[in-house]
């Protein structure tokens, strides 16, 4: 079953561009991976800190090795000291 996923960052103002760019940088690495089968980063229209990721897997297993993986894990890392609130990540099926 495919498993969509939603992660929400609220990033400390000023930091944006460097979030951004953590973003930027993950983004066609994972793409690249076998599980995966879309990604993408949204920034709010509304609030400028707050910045969202949603991806498409082939299944829960696929996301689970994604998340071991060095971008990924260097990705987390590096957004740590760039957000002011715990992040919220979220794994959905589809309904309909």
């Amino acid at each position: 079953m495919e498993l969509y996923t939603f992660v929400r960052f609220h990033v400390v103002a000023g930091r944006e561009r460097a979030f951004e760019e953590a973003l930027e940088e993950v983004l066609p690495p994972t793409r690249a991976e076998a599980g995966c089968l879309e990604i993408h980063g949204y920034r709010s229209i509304r609030n400028p800190q707050l910045f969202y990721i949603h991806s498409r897997w082939t299944d829960e297993q696929m996301f689970e090795a994604h998340a071991r993986l060095p971008h990924t894990t260097k990705f987390l890392l590096r957004v740590e000291g760039l957000i002011d609130q715990p992040l919220e990540a979220t794994r959905t099926e589809r309904i309909g």
